[in-house]
């Protein structure tokens, strides 16, 4: 029987191999925008948030010029991805908090984190970890499926209770490395429909290969 210990140490091998240097694939250069980013990414790709971004973050280059834009014409930029017109609502709100509640810079507590407007628990862990690399172990749906198929979590976890069991199990140190692995291991990889098993060397411990 595997111990847990021998069980990461395969996993992040593993990972380390496939992923050796990975990232954030969203498209950002100021703080505030990977705060929008990350919020427009909900439930679409990060290939489809770029694509709007790039025009947006072009065409509204500070916080003030955001503010100031008319809600249609970021509706009309952001409607190609999923829930654009509530995600332009909340869009404005994280503009207007940032310059009137935090004085034009983004917060590193979470809890404050999550008082702006469509930022959830693994938003601001993404946030926390890409901007101030603060340890955090986000968990989205690829890090979800793929902590389920690994028995790293449980079937009926929630994102939360799998993000309290991954950071349980890997090094702290790890934690946002391990984050972005689990991410391009599921997007790339381990996908939801066609998992790439016959190559994978964890297959012995993954509860569907």
């Amino acid at each position: 029987m595997m111990t847990n210990k021998e069980k990461i140490t395969l996993i992040t091998s593993f990972l380390d191999e496939l992923f050796p240097n990975v990232g954030c694939e969203l498209h950002y250069q100021k703080d505030y925008e990977l705060v929008i980013a990350v919020m427009l990414s909900a439930q679409t790709t990060d290939k489809s948030v770029n694509q709007v971004t790039d025009v947006l973050f072009k065409k509204y280059q500070t916080l003030d010029e955001l503010d100031n834009a008319p809600l249609e014409d970021i509706e009309n930029i952001i409607k190609s991805i999923g829930l654009y017109q509530n995600k332009a609502k909340n869009l404005k709100g994280i503009v207007h908090k940032l310059i009137h509640v935090f004085n034009y810079v983004v917060p590193a507590d979470k809890d404050l984190l999550m008082t702006l407007p469509g930022v959830g628990n693994k938003t601001a862990g993404v946030i926390r970890a890409e901007i101030f690399k603060i340890p955090e172990f986000p968990v989205d749906t690829h890090v979800e499926r793929i902590a389920k198929r690994l028995s790293l979590a449980s079937p009926n976890d929630t994102p939360l209770e799998v993000e309290m069991k991954l950071k349980k199990k890997f090094p702290k140190e790890r934690w946002i490395k391990s984050h972005h692995q689990f991410i391009h291991f599921g997007r790339y990889f381990c996908k939801a429909q066609k998992p790439n098993c016959q190559s994978c060397k964890i297959k012995n411990i993954c509860k569907n290969a």
